[in-house]
């Protein structure tokens, strides 16, 4: 039997895990860069870029779960709905089976007979592939998106906080500032590999906000660090 494994399949929680890196990268390195800046204790700021971490997992994982849960309860109404008509409006619904693969080229006839078959089969489950686009490959997991969020969010931000606890001064800035941008590249590599994208504009894409990110926190902070002073 052949077996395949297509790169669509990792979609849903492959978007969820680059989105939660990439800001537990950006948010908490920015988050670093700009108390340093503004020439805090390396108590602060290690409390700030610990406290960022927390905060940033929980808030990642609370926004994934609700999106997910939204579009998993749509779902939801879209088989009841599917399922109400296929008992209530039976011949309607072959007619419409009919005329879906009659428009991807099939024969009347022929289309006839594999919506008569694959109802037969599994009448909600073509109805819902066929008609709605809903797999299981592409089913809302809530709970899935929710941890992938959180976990990936604490893996993009724990090296600044080891580097906040390391570090002082200047070169915490300018290291945690590298760091973060050489991490966001690998990340924009990896996910445009694991879904089979060209490597270069993922690359300078995320380099580039995370670049503009720290920037303008290292100003705010250098502005309310004089300021303050």
């Amino acid at each position: 039997m052949h077996s395949e494994s297509h790169l669509l399949e990792r979609v849903s929680w492959l978007r969820a895990a680059v989105l939660g890196a990439n800001d537990g990268i950006v948010s908490t390195a920015s988050l670093v860069v700009g108390v340093a800046a503004a020439a805090t204790s390396q108590e602060t700021i290690l409390l700030t870029a610990f406290a960022g971490l927390v905060a940033g997992s929980m808030s990642m994982a609370a926004g994934e779960y609700v999106s997910v849960s939204s579009q998993a309860d749509s779902e939801k109404a879209e088989r009841a709905k599917e399922a109400w008509e296929l008992e209530h409006q039976p011949k309607a619904e072959r007619l419409e089976l009919i005329s879906i693969y009659k428009n991807r080229g099939l024969t009347a006839d022929l289309a006839a007979q594999v919506a008569d078959q694959m109802t037969a089969h599994d009448a909600l489950g073509t109805h819902l592939r066929d008609e709605l686009g809903l797999t299981k490959h592409f089913s809302a997991k809530p709970l899935q998106a929710a941890a992938a969020s959180a976990l990936a969010f604490a893996a993009g931000a724990v090296l600044p906080v080891i580097l906040a606890a390391l570090l002082k001064g200047e070169m915490l800035i300018w290291i945690v500032s590298g760091a973060a941008l050489l991490l966001l590249a690998l990340l924009g590599a990896a996910g445009a590999i694991l879904g089979g994208a060209p490597i270069l504009r993922p690359v300078v894409r995320v380099t580039f906000w995370g670049a503009a990110a720290m920037a303008l926190t290292a100003a705010i902070g250098s502005i309310f660090g004089a300021v303050i002073a």
